[in-house]
């Protein structure tokens, strides 16, 4: 028969000897959690790049975000793959729009709306919204500006639409592309530089375009002060956020680089802000000639079109 003392753990006894020859030993209990030091990760970087790391994202962030929506990849020639591209509800939509219009100063517009679901629901109907936006207030204002006049007669220019919708189409997607492919460039030149994906940056673009869209509304006023009052309001709304995006990828490259590359973005922003207003709005119409109808006795008459 087994005594109470075979029973005990000897373990026990080895511990209590142990603490009563120590009594300062430290001691550990199962049920308490190790406490890991926290500053390990942040003595590797460098002071002051917190702010950095927020506008951008960390791996470990990116990590989660993709690990929490990860998703079924589909072949590209199928639906699935393109619905993917447009799974957004209108709740998601209007939030971007409106991070597009009151952008905030510090705040990265890829790191708060776009890189947890990236779509093309949005630009797309964005540019085609701005296209006949653009196209009809062109031909209103036109109108407005010669209305009472004898010699002129109102003709609907229907081209105004495919060259509206030829010049935002490629402007959101040429420029959008060439970005993408200098960034994935300068990536392998300065292992700092942040590569957005081609779909995120098309998502810049194409919600940046959103002002543009009131702004084309009110270009139908006629007085030159009140539309270019418009194109510098317009164009210091939606370049900012083309900078506060696109600042903090390059900014770790060569300054003369990362300047000319901002400069360049806003360039381009504002080349296609003017072009369309001097093109669809500014542009002389011609006033069409009342036409002249040869009479029979070789005299000739003319009338007069309203």
């Amino acid at each position: 028969m087994a005594t109470a003392d075979d029973l005990k753990f000897q373990e026990f006894d080895d511990a209590a000897n142990l603490l009563a020859a120590n009594p300062d030993a430290t001691t550990i209990s199962i049920d308490e959690p190790v406490e890991i030091p926290k500053n390990q990760h942040s003595r590797l970087q460098e002071p002051g790049r917190e702010e950095d790391d927020e506008l951008l994202g960390t791996d470990d962030s990116d990590k989660t975000e993709l690990l929490a929506g990860q998703k079924k990849s589909s072949p590209f020639w199928t639906f699935d793959y393109y619905q993917t591209f447009f799974d957004v509800d209108t709740y998601q939509v209007l939030d971007r729009i409106k991070g597009s219009v009151f952008p905030v100063p510090g705040k990265n517009f890829v790191r708060l709306y776009i890189r947890s679901n990236p779509d093309l629901y949005g630009p797309f109907w964005i540019c085609a919204t701005l296209v006949f936006t653009i196209a009809v207030s062109g031909n209103l204002s036109n109108f407005f500006i010669h209305l009472g006049k004898p010699t002129y007669h109102y003709v609907p220019e229907f081209r105004k639409v495919s060259i509206a919708a030829t010049t935002i189409y490629a402007y959101a997607w040429l420029v959008p592309l060439a970005l993408w492919g200098f960034l994935m460039w300068r990536n392998s030149k300065v292992m700092n530089i942040v590569s957005y994906s081609f779909l995120e940056i098309v998502c810049v673009y194409g919600y940046s375009l959103f002002i543009y869209i009131p702004t084309a509304i009110l270009w139908i006023i006629p007085q030159k002060v009140v539309r270019w009052v418009l194109v510098v309001f317009s164009l210091c709304l939606s370049g900012s956020v083309l900078v506060m995006t696109f600042w903090p990828a390059v900014r770790d490259d060569n300054r003369r680089v990362a300047v000319a590359t901002v400069a360049t973005i806003l360039l381009l922003h504002a080349l296609l802000a003017v072009g369309c207003l001097a093109y669809f709005f500014d542009a002389p119409e011609l006033d069409i000639p009342a036409p002249i109808i040869p009479a029979h006795n070789g005299t000739t008459v003319v009338t007069k079109s309203h």
